[in-house]
């Protein structure tokens, strides 16, 4: 048997075949194009053409793609073969520099906020040297950025990119004034959890809702769900350890470092967790990573839920974003040391992640906005939407004792006694772990844990990149003019930590004290929904931080306020229409037919004997009945609620209508449509129930 690290990153056009396949000279230039920004040669993008043909047409390709990642959420590809006819009749497979770095995809059809009209449909897609080309299929996929005819951003790596060089230059900045020339740059990095469902394929395909809108819009709780806590970290079951080794085997192929796997705390929930990358390379990672989940369960009988919510009443899936920031020499900044309180560098670092996290918490909350996020945030499962730091006990107090200029002491290290003689005795942490915090220190990295199963990871690592790099720009430029380095560098530190300290919290952000105490004495944001968020991003603070680093222009801030709050709407206006389908197709003939059985069945008992009273039958029919007419009376509103939000023409608008009309319309169909599932005989009722879902994967 093929061992992992034999066929590890097989697939991947890496380091380690592009030292095999290109001359010393060529590989050196590029190289340097992807560690410090050099300016590509032609001849070398010919030379790294042909090689990337070769290696791939040996590996079963006979096709290429620009694999790139549009405004809609997902990646996009377009695919030529190699082929080029030669003279006597055949064909010969050809590959060059120019089709490698460019290509022409119809800018027009993918979503631009106007930014593209449908008559201007040139835009180009560009190579990203800075990771690695892959083969998916038959087919040699090579990661680009997207932009419009005039340049502007059409797709989410090319702000990521541009936010990774602001932080990189700001970085450099503050690595120089500690006297450190060595380092040629800062990479943020970048390890994202992956959370998801699985359930049967065929269950699957009987329900409209999770087809149409990944998530059920219907669904009374089962008479046991995740109460016992027992399927956290439990038993793999056999059909779903099948599903994540050949996901492994499949993930490992393409480079992707997928780690560790287990059961997550809801039935039916698990998650995937990857060592950390370079956050570009991240990103493309997790797109393909759940790309290819979602096509491998399908070999396995099964369909991988990436929905935020896919049911009600249970935990909903995240993804978890593990942020650092570490030098080309692989030096963590985000790394206290074994004293952090002496640790000047690190204390610098780690106020300007806190300065940036409070001065744009609404940047960080605009980043993981969606329709499926806001059923998420705040529930049990998720942190709530104020975004809130959490940096643990050893921190806060060395950050206290430096505000209040009192000499901070040490706290030793306990050691666990566990009082077996046989187990092992190790150090405890310093710090405990809070999972209700939105955004956590976890030892030499923070944990934004508010992004959604199915986000791009791209749209927060933008804004956290974004926002510390203007504190850092902030602080160089403090520090730069400085007569007395140490001594404006403590009073940096100092003045930052009072100014910021309202955003750091170590308690329960699921209390509803703490929601109080946020909003009311501490002027934390508390965006609860994605229309509430969202128009904040042409605040103009907003507009001009990302404008100065070179992150966005306005115009391409304002293309994505209008895609964004668009989609929003269009994912609720399609859910409505959904659960309109399925409540006059479905669940009223449902409950009609089985008032009408039981109807029938109290006329046969007294047909046999007049002086049987049918109560159960009688009362549960007309329970039933009531509750038709007030499901019937419920669809219709909806359908007119949805005309009504269709109706504005402004997206702004429209997102308001779905937030306070739509969704609260669906709610109010729902609740008797549940009700009525607990009523309708089990052979009636028109699709599996969340029982049937959250348990049939054995």
């Amino acid at each position: 048997m093929e061992t992992v690290s034999a066929y590890f990153g097989s697939l991947v056009f890496d380091d380690r075949v592009m030292k095999a396949n290109l001359s010393a000279k060529v590989y050196n230039s590029l190289k340097k194009t992807i560690d410090e920004g050099a300016e590509l040669d032609i001849t070398v993008a010919n030379a790294v053409a042909d090689a990337m043909k070769e290696w791939a047409v040996a590996n079963g390709a006979t096709h290429y793609t620009h694999w790139f990642q549009p405004l809609t959420g997902v990646t996009a590809e377009k695919h030529d073969s190699f082929i080029s006819p030669s003279p006597d009749g055949g064909v010969i497979m050809e590959f060059s520099g120019k089709e490698l770095i460019k290509g022409e995809p119809d800018a027009s059809s993918f979503p631009s906020g106007g930014l593209r009209a449908t008559f201007e449909a040139r835009g180009y897609t560009a190579w990203d040297p800075t990771s690695y080309a892959f083969i998916k299929g038959k087919t040699l996929c090579i990661p680009t950025a997207f932009c419009a005819y005039g340049g502007e951003a059409l797709d989410k790596k090319t702000p990521l990119l541009r936010s990774m060089e602001a932080l990189n230059k700001q970085a450099l900045r503050i690595l120089r004034l500690f006297g450190n020339t060595d380092v040629k740059c800062v990479r943020t990095s970048v390890g994202p959890e992956q959370e998801y469902f699985l359930v049967d394929r065929e269950m699957y395909e009987a329900r409209r809702d999770l087809r149409f809108t990944g998530r059920t819009l219907f669904g009374a709780t089962p008479p046991t769900g995740q109460e016992m806590d027992d399927h956290y970290f439990g038993v793999i079951k056999p059909r779903v350890a099948a599903y994540m080794e050949e996901l492994n085997e499949e993930l490992w192929k393409l480079g992707i470092l997928a780690k560790t796997e287990h059961n997550e705390v809801a039935p039916a929930q698990h998650e995937l967790a990857p060592i950390f990358s370079t956050t570009n390379i991240a990103t493309d990672h997790n797109q393909l990573t759940m790309e290819i989940m979602q096509k491998v369960a399908l070999k396995h009988g099964l369909v991988c839920l990436l929905h935020e919510k896919p049911f009600a009443g249970v935990n909903g899936s995240g993804k978890h974003n593990n942020w650092s920031m570490a030098t080309d020499a692989g030096a963590n900044l985000l790394s206290p040391g074994d004293t952090p309180h002496e640790n000047a560098q690190f204390l610098l670092f780690l106020v300007a992640v806190i300065k940036a996290v409070d001065d744009y918490q609404d940047l960080l909350r605009i980043s993981v906005a969606t329709a499926g996020n806001d059923h998420r945030l705040g529930a049990n499962e998720a942190p709530p939407a104020i975004i809130s730091i959490f940096l643990g006990e050893e921190l806060t107090a060395i950050l206290d004792a430096i505000e209040n200029d009192r000499p901070y002491d040490a706290v030793e290290k306990t050691v666990m006694k566990l009082g077996v003689d046989v187990l092992p005795k190790f150090s405890r942490d310093t710090t405990d772990r809070n999972r209700t915090s939105p955004f956590a220190f976890t030892g030499n990295k923070f944990e934004f844990r508010s992004l959604g199963s199915s986000n791009s990871i791209s749209c927060a690592n933008i804004m956290l990149n974004a926002a510390v790099a203007e504190s850092l720009r902030q602080f160089a430029d403090i520090l730069e003019g400085a007569d007395d380095f140490n001594a404006a560098l403590h009073t940096l530190i100092k003045e930052t930590i009072h100014e910021h300290k309202n955003i750091l919290f170590n308690g329960n952000g699921y209390d509803d004290a703490w929601v109080k105490e946020a909003t009311e004495v501490r002027g934390l944001l508390n965006y609860r929904t994605t229309a509430d968020c969202l128009p904040h991003l042409m605040d103009e603070k907003n507009v001009r931080m990302l404008t100065s680093h070179k992150v966005f222009t306005e115009t391409e801030m304002k293309s994505r306020l209008d895609i964004t709050l668009e989609n929003y709407a269009k994912t609720v206006i399609i859910e409505a229409n959904t659960m309109t389908d399925m409540a006059k197709k479905q669940i009223l003939p449902a409950v009609t037919e089985y008032a009408a059985s039981l109807a029938s069945a109290a006329d046969a008992k007294k047909s046999l004997n007049p002086d049987i009273v049918c109560g159960y039958e009688t009362k549960l029919v007309t329970k039933l009945s009531l509750l038709a007419d007030t499901i019937a009376d419920k669809t219709a509103a909806l359908e007119e609620a949805v005309v009504s939000v269709r109706a504005q023409n402004d997206v702004i608008a429209q997102a308001e209508a779905v937030r306070d009309t739509l969704l609260p319309t669906m709610a109010a169909l729902r609740a008797p449509a549940d009700e009525a599932e607990n009523l309708v005989a089990e052979e009636y009722w028109p699709y599996p129930t969340y029982g049937d879902l959250l348990f049939g994967v054995r």
